[in-house]
């Protein structure tokens, strides 16, 4: 599929992500196998920051391929946003107060190129009018799941439709193309409908409309009658004649960074562990628990009697409390008295950040309790390991739905009154996961969906073609035009 003529013209796109560093990973991700398979494409990827780019980002992009380029946007300074919102919304309000400096770009980009097409960030989506003054081709690049997308097309209809707090609807809500879903399980952006983060969020679904195309991070196997729907929805109500549909093209995860260390101590400690026998315990790049919910946690994990991997982060009163800006304090200080102690033989714990892919790909990683952000559930079904479902914030409760009771390959714990998973119930869960008989179901049906995800990424696989599509169709257009 790609032996295209090397004398092919090159096409040049922009892309924008927003100040998140799993935003922009998968971004970067997406594009290197977008030139990978077009090798006459060449795209600049272009990033707005809150004081100065994200380290991680900056390590990332040290491995980029000729043919992508980048620029960082002038920093938005922090104290120029709203201190007591929510990260989420102060990354929103950050991307709108660069978006003057994002059209001097383009604009820029323009004067030297002939720039044929733009893919935003779903959160970035005002960049979609700036490429409809300059007369491009405009994509949504969705780094979360199908059934998010679905949602985010959903919500000014179910916005109509439900007059409360959606976590007050007695009725499960019913999302084209996926499982039904309770109210409370909703994006946390969707709990409080007088907030600023929902009139952000419903600002943002109602201009996807101006997309002439959708590229979702997630494949067909995983997430079928969501693809259906989105391709109906597509159909029916896109207001672009050069509308070009949806197109699954994931899973795309990170393959780790070449910087890594290898031989990284919690390695090295795996390596004499039995096969499927360490829970591994991580919040993701941006997820915080309170001191409170550290305590219950440890005393689950110990009293589960398992063996753990855990990467600790210092205790936050905000779930998402490591996003815009992570705490220097240790974070091995906050765990219980004696416990690293007591727990010597059976776990290891690190401060902060683990190799993640090094980690999951493991031959004695027999689970992983997860905050379902979905970069890390794709990376968990990619390497096919069994999860227990502990959404934060964001989209997560809505990924643990599709993960638990969509495609059953999690277990999730009960939370009490107080929004705290209590020691026993989390013991259980891991027991469950770990040595149940439950967890060996999940576990067949994790290894299918891992095979499903290779298959998805081959030759002629779907996301393959897809992607393959989508080049083609976008320089038909311009080809056009």
């Amino acid at each position: 599929m790609n032996n295209r003529d090397s004398m092919a013209k090159t096409t040049h796109i922009a892309a924008i992500s927003i100040p998140a560093f799993s935003h922009q990973a998968s971004i970067v991700e997406f594009c290197k196998r977008l030139v990978h398979l077009h090798h006459h494409f060449h795209v600049t990827c272009i990033f707005p920051t809150i004081d100065a780019p994200l380290p991680a980002t900056l390590t990332l992009l040290k491995s980029l391929p000729s043919n992508i380029n980048y620029t960082f946007l002038p920093p938005i300074n922090k104290k120029d946003l709203p201190e007591d919102a929510p990260s989420a919304v102060q990354i929103q309000l950050a991307v709108s107060k660069s978006m003057p400096h994002f059209q001097q770009a383009l604009g820029s980009l323009l004067s030297t190129m002939s720039l044929v097409a733009l893919i935003a960030d779903p959160f970035a989506n005002e960049a979609l009018e700036i490429a409809k003054e300059f007369k491009l081709l405009s994509y949504i690049y969705f780094p979360p799941s199908a059934m998010t997308l679905s949602l985010f097309l959903h919500l000014p209809a179910l916005h109509q439709q439900v007059s409360c707090e959606y976590r007050d609807h007695k009725e499960a809500i019913e999302i084209p193309g996926c499982v039904p879903i309770q109210g409370r399980d909703l994006p946390e952006h969707f709990q409080n409908r007088s907030s600023l983060a929902y009139k952000l969020i419903l600002e943002r679904c109602k201009r996807l409309s101006l997309a002439h195309g959708f590229l979702v991070n997630s494949f067909s196997k995983v997430e079928e009658g969501s693809e259906r729907a989105l391709q109906e929805h597509n159909r029916a109500n896109s207001t672009n004649s050069n509308n070009s549909g949806v197109y699954l093209i994931g899973p795309i995860v990170q393959t780790g960074s070449s910087n890594e260390p290898k031989g990284s101590e919690c390695v090295k400690w795996l390596e004499n562990q039995k096969a499927n026998s360490v829970l591994y315990v991580s919040f993701g790049s941006g997820g915080t628990l309170s001191q409170k919910q550290i305590n219950e946690l440890a005393f689950g994990l110990e009293l589960s009697g398992e063996k753990f991997l855990w990467v600790v982060r210092a205790p936050s009163d905000s779930a998402d409390g490591a996003y815009v800006g992570a705490s220097s304090d240790d974070p091995l200080q906050f765990l219980p008295n004696g416990f690293l102690e007591r727990t010597k033989g059976s776990g290891f714990v690190l401060p902060s950040w683990a190799p993640q892919t090094q980690i999951l790909g493991h031959v004695s990683t027999g689970g992983f309790l997860t905050h379902c952000g979905w970069n890390s559930a794709l990376e968990s079904i990619v390497l096919g390991v069994p999860m227990v479902a502990w959404p934060l914030f964001a989209e997560q409760r809505t990924n643990a739905v599709l993960l638990t009771e969509g495609l059953k390959v999690a277990l999730r714990p009960k939370f009490n009154d107080h929004g705290i998973a209590e020691r026993e119930e989390i013991a259980k869960v891991v027991k469950g996961l770990m040595v149940g008989e439950e967890g060996d179901l999940i576990r067949g049906r994790i290894e299918k969906l891992r095979d499903a995800a290779a298959e998805a990424l081959e030759e002629h696989g779907s996301s393959t073609r897809a992607l393959y599509q989508f080049g083609t169709q976008m320089e038909s257009f311009v080809g056009h035009s």
